[in-house]
């Protein structure tokens, strides 16, 4: 008798999606390249079993500082295009409508609780949506400043094969955010560099030597007086949950950021399941009705993007990790495709 499993595809687009369920527990990451985004993508979920029926173990999970998790999403990359904190979204989409439970105002407003900076549409009747801030939501967040980006993919000569996902589980480290500072002299989307900025950032002890900028601020004043001392991902959720200071970070091809979503409150073994503090659990399987469990990582729709052509309640994407339900006969099929 046929059952079903989990299968994962990741891409960069809905067309462009690749199952990668053979990496899922690995410690292997997945590349995604577009014109928008180029990064990894790594991929563990707790009670994850294979063709066979036997769950995959994941070391992850084992770490102290991962107790209680049940899933993650690991991604490194670089946003091509320099584009606001404000505008790059992440969170979940469906393609129908979706049959609510009873009690689901209650995990709802968990759900706000958890991430004040959400926006939602679940209760559409074509494509519900719930998205937030990238910078705000993630509850790990690194951000390195690159001084070379012509290198491609992904820096290789700096990084190697096996260097993501990282052995020790993903912190948070926002100390270089200030290069990502929009320059306040400029209406556009420019952004302050390494080499514009004088890469002064690395001790304060630089700042009386910097040189004056004709007719405008000291520099160490300009890049300095907006310095973001935001040590804890606390901190961080904290001070970006307003749009106005989401706006003033600009993230273009010279920022890496490396995020780690990960939670306890889904399960996917026995069943798809959310589990709220109190103990209260909804059977998602039963409301989901085997709709794929999409994470996007995307562009904020605005009013002047028109309707997508593939009706989707987002701007561009820059990648998709969907989590779907599959026959085995399926899995195989696919298998053989590829």
């Amino acid at each position: 008798m046929s059952h079903s499993r989990l299968r994962v595809r990741v891409g960069p687009s809905m067309d462009k999606l690749v199952c990668i369920t053979d990496k899922v527990n690995s410690g292997k990451a997945h590349d995604i390249f577009s014109e928008l985004f180029e990064g990894k993508v790594a991929i563990n979920i707790k009670g994850f079993t294979n063709p066979s029926g036997e769950e995959l173990p994941a070391e992850y999970f084992d770490r102290e500082d991962r107790k209680g998790i049940t899933w993650s999403i690991q991604v490194q990359g670089r946003f091509l295009q320099p584009t606001s904190a404000d505008d790059i979204m992440f969170g979940n989409t469906f393609d129908k409508r979706l049959k609510l439970p009873w009690g689901a105002g209650v995990a709802l407003k968990f759900m706000k609780y958890v991430d004040p900076t959400l926006e939602h549409d679940l209760m559409s009747q074509t494509k519900p949506w719930a998205l937030s801030p990238l910078i705000a939501t993630m509850p790990h967040f690194v951000h390195e400043r690159i001084d070379d980006i012509r290198a491609s993919p992904l820096l290789e000569h700096r990084r190697s094969e096996s260097s993501f996902p990282p052995s020790q589980s993903i912190g948070e480290n926002t100390s270089q955010l200030q290069f990502a500072i929009a320059s306040s002299t400029s209406s556009s989307s420019t952004y302050l560099t390494p080499s514009s900025s004088l890469s002064i950032a690395s001790s304060s002890s630089n700042l009386s030597n910097l040189p004056k900028m004709p007719g405008s601020l000291d520099v160490s004043q300009k890049i300095f007086s907006r310095a973001l001392d935001l040590r804890t991902t606390g901190e961080r959720r904290s001070y970006f949950s307003s749009p106005q200071r989401r706006r003033e970070i600009v993230f273009g091809p010279e920022d890496l950021i490396t995020t780690d979503f990960c939670y306890g409150y889904l399960q996917f073994n026995p069943t798809l399941a959310l589990r709220l503090s109190g103990g209260m659990t909804f059977d998602l399987m039963k409301y989901w009705d085997r709709h794929p469990v999409r994470f996007v990582c995307c562009r904020r729709r605005k009013p002047e993007d028109g309707e997508r052509s593939d009706g989707q309640p987002t701007g561009d994407l820059y990648w998709i990790v969907s989590i779907e339900t599959a026959d085995d006969s399926d899995i195989h099929q696919e298998d053989l495709a590829t």
